[in-house]
């Protein structure tokens, strides 16, 4: 099979969508022999579609993992200009707010639909919404008579990013429809799509690459103390990923655990200067009790999971969140948000616990219950690590993949 998939990053770009798609397309490559082509941007991530002054990747091609991948141009500066206008019409709630929220929030790519018309396919496959390249993949597939097929993405409690009326109409066009969990999936039977476009296909993760680790040996490598509580967070750095209630929750964990240590890793985004300044503006003493590894390479992750006890990861959005995925197959327990899908994701008192967004007591509640009990931890831990292996490999969520696009392609 020849497929294209269209997606707003790809690595060494940052996101997990933009890790989802890079394994998908390798797995693809690799054990079914398909051709996969990747469209994607010069963005290094999101914030990029509308910031002119980030930094960008390499405009051309290029083959890693058997896939080869194109990188555009995205035009930054036009999107910016639609930032007041776009303001304006969704704080007055204008019949075109939706349209000037795509214009702003990009990626604009000249070019692109075009690129998609000639590119050879049997199926055009996008991810993910509320971006512009979703409608342009869609139409440039239906303008050359081939069906398209939409990944997940949504996330119901973000109103300015989901409550456009046009993603749902547009996902009523396409072939198929891939949900990550029955929950997105539920959102958008209600927002009236065809049931019979969804399927509900959760990512994947490499098992065998985590969990390899003595605890220990990761804590010597990384500088972190031996005999003590690590609490950590890996993963994309932003507001919407509750980074900045684990902050203020750990004051409150020392307050009975002082000897607790706190890791966050993640790219270097723009919060992270928030970051940098809350752990300044701590006393010493708290001060030293946290470690920051910016911008780790990908190969480090599995270290970066085996020095931890709990991995919190308290989003507010989140269509699935392959962190989870990554630390329960290294076995830790893990605490997130109750929270849109991730309530489908976590089972809690299973293999995890949940709280309400940006709550940061309960948060620390959490943290602090896990911490008390060693065995506890231990059982929630083994519970997600079954899970993981049971149906969430990427060899088996691949092949569901690839399952809906060959339907696609087949128009079954």
């Amino acid at each position: 099979m020849r497929l294209l998939h269209v997606t707003q990053g790809y690595a060494p770009a940052i996101g997990g969508t933009e890790r989802l798609i890079q394994r998908l397309s390798e797995e693809l490559v690799s054990s079914f022999g398909d051709e996969v082509t990747v469209f994607t941007t010069d963005c290094y991530s999101g914030e990029a579609f509308n910031r002119p002054d980030l930094p960008r990747l390499a405009v051309g091609e290029e083959v890693r993992g058997g896939v080869r991948i194109r990188r555009f141009p995205v035009r930054a500066r036009l999107s910016r200009l639609f930032l007041p206008a776009q303001r304006i019409a969704y704080w007055r709630g204008w019949p075109l707010s939706q349209n000037l929220r795509m214009l702003y929030q990009g990626p604009l790519v000249p070019g692109l639909a075009r690129a998609i018309r000639r590119q050879p396919a049997d199926v055009v496959a996008a991810s993910s919404f509320p971006l512009r390249h979703m409608f342009t993949s869609l139409r440039a597939a239906r303008d050359s008579g081939r069906p398209c097929v939409f990944y997940g993405g949504v996330h119901p409690d973000d109103d300015w990013g989901f409550g456009r009326p046009m993603i749902y109409e547009a996902m009523n066009k396409a072939a198929r429809c891939v949900a990550y969990t029955q929950y997105e999936a539920d959102h958008a039977r209600a927002q009236g799509v065809d049931p019979a476009r969804l399927s509900v296909v959760p990512p994947g993760v490499d098992a065998e690459h985590f969990g390899t680790t003595d605890r220990e040996q990761a804590r010597q490598t990384l500088g972190l103390p031996a005999g003590v509580p690590v609490i950590g967070y890996i993963g994309q750095l932003g507001y919407h990923k509750g980074v900045d209630a684990l902050l203020r929750a750990m004051p409150i964990v020392w307050q009975e655990r002082p000897e607790a240590r706190l890791l966050i890793a993640g790219a270097r985004a723009t919060f992270a200067a928030h970051i940098d300044e809350t752990v300044a503006g701590w006393p010493s003493d708290f001060r030293d009790r946290v470690t920051l590894r910016y911008d780790f390479d990908e190969s480090d992750k599995p270290l970066l999971y085996s020095a931890l006890d709990v991995f919190a990861y308290p989003s507010g959005y989140e269509s699935f969140g392959i962190a989870f995925l990554e630390a329960w197959a290294t076995g830790l327990p893990v605490v997130g948000c109750r929270r849109g899908a991730i309530s489908s994701v976590v089972e809690a008192g299973r293999d995890g616990l949940l709280v309400p967004f940006q709550d940061e007591a309960m948060l620390a509640a959490a943290l602090l219950t896990l911490l008390r009990s060693p065995a506890w931890r231990r059982s929630l831990g083994e519970a997600g690590r079954r899970k993981v292996l049971a149906d969430l490999t990427w060899s088996r969520v691949a092949a569901r993949f690839r399952q809906v696009l060959v339907q696609a392609r087949d128009g079954s």
